[in-house]
């Protein structure tokens, strides 16, 4: 139902999990622990699946909260749960509070799970390219500074998302980030077509981890698009022609 990561798993006072699509309710493109919310999947199946998700780390479900992902470079900081319709645009949280899980879904993109056993703060960022691109892991940091989490304390793992030999992109892509630093390319390999080469998105992740002084990082090594069994995968689903994909969830919260 879920992997957890040694890095964090070690921490006490703190459960995490980067849940896998085993273990739910939901049916067809949605088998079977789909929390996606945005999908098509029936919300009866998607509320009953998240119950579950919280229940295996010990909060209430109301307490799994989550933001309205926009791929954007925003981390909201938690104090109290919000409901759906009151949950902000962003794409990472922050909280100190205990029993509210900050949490993320995901579907290729990056769950980043961060956490100061120090200061007991913790956070979870949805790092898509464009995410990660942006300033989403550096806008995460920033805001558990200001819960008083100290850089050099501070724990992150990046979990399950598309691994390099899976992310094939086009010269629009790659023009994007050598225009804005040219050795960017060693973030990208060559492809099979002509004009495409392939992306590291985990190693892009792990990079502006480094930039913003996170020495304690952990890559748990998992490609959402080659392990079916386990994991959504929005390309997956894209290049297989299926009519829609259910969301990963990965959440970390205080005890």
């Amino acid at each position: 139902m879920m992997v957890e990561a040694p890095l964090l798993k070690a921490l006490p006072g703190i459960r995490h999990a980067f849940f896998t699509r085993q273990g739910g309710v939901s049916t067809g493109p949605y088998t079977s622990l789909n929390g996606g919310l945005g999908s098509n999947d029936a919300e009866a199946n998607v509320m009953e699946n998240r119950s579950r998700m919280a229940g295996a780390l010990g909060v209430e479900p109301a307490h799994l909260v989550m933001c309205w992902q926009v791929h954007s470079a925003i981390c909201v900081p938690m104090t109290a749960p919000w409901t759906r319709p009151e949950a902000p645009q962003a794409d990472a949280i922050a909280t100190n509070v205990p029993g509210l899980a900050a949490t993320v879904t995901i579907a290729d993109c990056g769950p980043v799970l961060f956490a100061d056993p120090v200061a007991r703060v913790v956070a979870a960022a949805h790092s898509g390219w464009k995410g990660a691109f942006g300033g989403v892991i550096e806008a995460t940091v920033a805001r558990m500074e200001t819960f008083g989490a100290r850089r050099g304390d501070i724990r992150a793992v990046i979990g399950p998302l598309i691994r390099q030999p899976s992310y094939e992109v086009g010269e629009d892509f790659i023009a994007r980030f050598l225009d804005a630093d040219r050795t960017f390319a060693r973030f990208f390999a060559p492809a099979d077509r002509p004009h495409h080469s392939l992306f590291d998105l985990p190693g892009f992740i792990a990079h502006r981890l480094r930039e913003a002084r996170i020495d304690h990082v952990e890559d748990l090594g998992l490609d959402t698009y080659t392990d079916p069994e386990r994991f959504f995968s929005y390309r997956r689903m894209t290049h297989r022609k299926e009519p829609d994909y259910g969301r990963l969830v990965a959440a970390i919260v205080l005890e």
